[in-house]
């Protein structure tokens, strides 16, 4: 392909090009790293994570609050 000029190329070109464009990115493209943690500690990092709300007030609680 050695058209430089969109507007001269074919259907076939186009398709050559970008075949070739997704090739490259495709190879160029690199994998996340992987998490080489166990699910053992992948579950415990998860529960040091998580928020547990205060307990909130019963009723009762509520009611005596109210008629102070």
């Amino acid at each position: 392909m050695t058209t430089s000029n969109i507007t001269e190329m074919t259907i076939d070109d186009i398709k050559a090009l970008i075949i070739e464009v997704v090739d490259d990115r495709l190879r160029n493209w690199s994998q996340p790293s992987r998490d080489t943690r166990s699910l053992e500690e992948i579950l415990a990092a998860m529960d040091g994570l998580r928020w547990t709300p205060p307990p909130s007030p019963t009723t009762t609680e509520l009611q005596e609050d109210r008629d102070r």
